[in-house]
C-alpha cells in the first residue's frame, strides 16, 4: 500500500509486485514507536501508481504469526508466481483434518489462522469458514519438573539419547509413554525399552522362512487372531491419536509371534509371515526405519510405507472364548473360560461346578443367583 498526500491509501498494482525490501545496512532499526522501515526513506518514498502524485510507501509489516498463518494454502501452488493459492485446489484439498500444535500456538498462530480463512471466506476465494477440522494440542515433554524446550536449554539430555539409541526408539518411547495430549515427564519415556521391543520386532522378521505371498490361512489360526485383531483395530487407534495403545498393540503382537515361532509352528508358519509383515506395516507409523529394514529382511522391495494395508478377515475376529467371572457376595472367587456364545444356564452350571467355588459355598446356601452371559456369575448366599 502507498499513502498519498490527500490521505488515500493506494495498492500497488499487481504489475508492479512484489514490493522489495531495501538494503537495511547502515540503517538504524532501533524501536521508535514507529516501523524500523520508516527509516529508510529513499524507499519509503514513491509514487501514486495512479497519478503519479508523491506519496510514501507503508513501512509497516505482518508479524511472523500472520504471515505463516495461510501456509497451509500456500501448499496447494507453492510454486505459483500468479496467485497465492487457486481456489480450486482449496476446494478440493481443504480445510486440513488436523491440527497439531501446543498449547501456546492457540493464542497467536491458531487465532490468525482463523481469522485470515474467514476472511478468505467473505471474499469468496475459499469455500469454507474454519481452516482446520479436528485441533489436537500434544502435551508437553518434561524435565527435572521444567517444560523441556530450546528456550530453557535442557534438550542435553533428550539429544543424548538420540544419539545413543536412534530416532525410532526415542518416536517408540515418546509414543508409548502416554497420550498424545498428555505432558510427559522425561523419566517416564524409556528409550531402552523401546530399542529391546524394536530388537525382537527385527528379529521376527529375521526368524520369517516361508516364502513371499504364502498363504496365512494355512497357518496357526490363534496368532491370525492377534493380528487380523490389531489389523482391525490400528486404522481407529490412529484416527483417535492413540499411539500409545497402537505400540501396546505392536508389542502384543511381537510377543504373540515370538511364542509361535518359539514354541509353536515355527518360522516357516505362513501366519508367522503374515504377522511380521503386519508388524513392519504398522510399525512404520511410528519407526519407520526399523520398519523399512523388517521389510526388506521379509523380502519385499521398497517401501513399506507404500504398501497397502491387508482387511482384517472379520472371520477370525469372532473371540471363540471369553474369561467370565464368578462372585460370591459381592467377592470374585474364580474366572473360567467358557465359550462366546454360551448362554445363561451353561454358564451358571460351570460357575457352580468350578473347585473354588464349590470351596467357597462349602456350608452356604444360594439363595440368588444372577447371570450375565457370557461374562458374569454372580451368587448370592446366607
Amino acid at each position: 500500500m502507498v499513502h498519498t498526500d490527500d490521505g488515500q491509501i493506494v495498492p500497488v498494482p499487481a504489475d508492479q509486485l512484489p514490493v522489495l525490501l531495501p538494503d537495511v545496512a547502515g540503517l538504524d532499526l532501533k524501536p521508535k514507536g514507529t516501523s524500523p522501515l520508516g527509516a529508510a526513506t529513499e524507499w519509503v518514498t514513491t509514487t501514486d501508481p495512479a497519478t503519479g502524485a508523491p506519496a510514501r510507501r507503508d513501512p509497516d509489516t505482518m508479524d511472523t504469526f500472520v504471515d505463516s498463518s495461510w501456509y497451509f494454502l500456500r501448499f496447494l501452488a507453492p510454486q505459483s508466481a500468479t496467485e497465492a493459492f487457486p481456489p480450486a485446489q482449496a476446494a478440493r484439498w481443504a480445510p486440513v483434518d488436523f491440527y497439531i500444535g501446543g498449547v501456546e500456538h492457540a493464542i497467536l498462530h491458531l487465532l490468525y489462522a482463523r481469522f485470515i480463512t474467514k476472511v478468505l471466506h467473505d471474499m469468496g476465494l475459499v469455500d469454507f469458514d474454519e481452516p482446520f477440522s479436528s485441533l489436537i494440542n500434544q502435551g508437553m515433554v518434561i524435565l527435572d519438573g521444567a517444560k523441556m524446550s530450546k528456550s530453557k536449554g535442557n534438550l542435553v539430555l533428550f539429544q543424548e539419547e538420540l544419539d545413543a539409541h536412534g530416532a525410532d526408539a526415542l518416536r517408540v518411547g515418546l509414543a508409548f509413554a502416554g497420550p498424545v495430549e498428555d505432558d510427559k515427564d522425561w523419566s517416564d519415556v524409556s528409550t531402552t525399552g523401546a530399542t529391546k521391543f524394536l530388537a525382537r520386532a527385527l528379529r521376527v522378521a529375521h526368524d520369517v522362512t516361508s516364502a513371499v505371498g504364502a498363504d496365512a490361512a494355512t497357518g496357526d489360526a490363534a496368532l491370525r487372531r492377534v493380528t487380523h485383531h490389531l489389523l482391525a483395530d490400528a486404522p481407529g487407534l490412529v484416527e483417535h491419536t492413540k499411539f500409545n495403545v497402537v505400540v501396546a498393540r505392536l508389542m502384543e503382537l511381537v510377543n504373540a509371534t515370538r511364542k509361535t515361532i518359539d514354541t509353536g509352528a515355527g518360522g516357516a508358519d505362513a501366519a508367522v509371515r503374515e504377522a511380521a509383515e503386519t508388524i513392519a506395516q504398522v510399525l512404520d507409523l511410528i519407526s519407520p526405519h526399523t520398519a523399512e529394514e523388517m521389510w526388506a529382511v521379509l523380502g519385499h522391495e521398497p517401501f513399506v510405507g507404500l504398501a497397502v494395508w491387508p482387511a482384517a478377515d472379520p472371520a477370525l475376529l469372532v473371540e471363540q472364548t471369553v474369561t467370565a467371572i464368578v462372585q460370591i457376595d459381592g467377592k470374585v472367587r474364580a474366572t473360567i473360560e467358557v465359550p462366546a456364545g454360551i448362554d445363561a444356564d451353561a454358564l451358571e452350571a460351570l460357575g457352580r461346578a468350578d473347585e473354588r467355588v464349590q470351596r467357597s459355598l462349602a456350608g452356604r446356601d444360594v439363595v440368588r443367583a444372577v447371570v450375565r452371559a457370557p461374562k458374569v456369575v454372580s451368587l448370592t448366599t446366607k
